[in-house]
């Protein structure tokens, strides 16, 4: 038994300083995926804190505030039209129990006057504009706005028609696929090969299993997007009342677990860009970019846009300052 030890550690050894040098160097195996935009703000449902979701006035206050992305929903009304909603059930968002797949585009109701801020409990929404719009609508207002577009529904002619949209407003490359479903997301996949597309929760579990285990570098992805929400976040304020997801032992493992600067970077320079939802407050958008992600996905894109340009204006500071320390340790003054 124990001479097999001889060759087993050496073996293991290469292993893993073979998945090391490569997850530094991801290059070597693998062609650097290269999307057409680089987001790092990104509105939540157009920004439902600031705006009724996924209006177009939540959309055109986003990208008043120079949003990167837009977030969006889509379901299917019983004509057939697509349109933006997170819910298929309205009693949410409208006060109505009925469902969008049960009424047509013009019998949908309109939003209340207020909503309350999924992400953010106790704080609400209000706007002028409280219809749902046609997807169509979005892309014909944001030609050149990257959008990801969620389904929400397992339903083979909504993803058709989505996709025949994107084809139509000649925006494959900057509408981002993105669904919990691996069912509905390999549809997706099918439907329309050439759009960019998103991990799904179990292939972001498997993403884990790869990284801890060593075998990422090795692993070709077919995503080109990570969306993940940070835990110690999420179980603050989407599950507040639930005792196991609030328990600290816990979110402080899940943190470490799924928190690693080394993945994030070793996904960035395979050109997978990673975001983080759904981030409302300073401290967590700081925390969000120590982690070293791309982008920030808020309910707030005004909050957001202060925080950044005060961020890198801090970043542009240090770094001269750094600058202008000689080799001597000596700062001279800045003229």
């Amino acid at each position: 038994m124990f001479p097999s030890l001889y060759y087993l550690v050496p073996v293991l050894g290469g292993y893993a300083v073979t998945s090391y040098y490569l997850l530094k160097n991801p290059h070597i195996l693998h062609k650097k995926k290269r999307l057409p935009f680089y987001c790092r703000h990104i509105s939540h449902r157009g920004g439902a804190g600031e705006r009724i979701e996924n209006t177009l006035e939540a959309f055109d206050n986003a990208v008043a505030n120079q949003t990167h992305l837009l977030e969006l929903d889509c379901q299917l009304t019983k004509d057939g039209q697509v349109v933006v909603s997170h819910d298929q059930n309205l009693n949410r968002q409208t006060g109505h129990d009925v469902n969008i797949r049960d009424v047509t585009y013009r019998e949908l109701p309109l939003y209340k006057n207020t909503l309350e801020v999924t992400f953010f409990p106790g704080h609400v929404s209000s706007g002028s504009d409280q219809r749902m719009p046609l997807l169509e609508e979005v892309f014909q207002r944001y030609p050149d706005m990257p959008i990801n577009v969620e389904i929400k529904e397992d339903n083979n002619e909504l993803i058709k028609k989505v996709s025949d949209l994107v084809r139509r407003y000649h925006r494959t490359n900057m509408t981002i696929w993105a669904s919990m479903s691996d069912r509905i997301m390999k549809k997706c996949q099918a439907e329309n090969p050439d759009m960019p597309i998103m991990f799904t929760p179990r292939r972001g579990l498997i993403l884990l299993l790869l990284y801890y285990t060593g075998l990422l570098p090795f692993v070709p992805l077919r995503e080109s997007v990570v969306e993940t929400y940070m835990p110690s976040l999420i179980n603050r304020t989407y599950f507040p009342h639930n005792r196991l997801m609030s328990n600290p032992f816990l979110v402080s493992l899940q943190d470490k677990l799924f928190m690693q600067k080394g993945l994030f970077q070793h996904l960035k320079d395979r050109g997978i860009q990673v975001y983080l939802w759904v981030l409302n407050q300073d401290s967590d958008y700081q925390r969000a970019l120590d982690y070293g992600v791309t982008g920030i996905m808020t309910d707030f894109p005004s909050k957001l846009k202060a925080f950044l340009q005060r961020y890198e204006e801090e970043q542009r500071t240090r770094g001269g300052m750094q600058h202008d320390v000689t080799g001597d340790g000596v700062q001279r003054n800045r003229h």
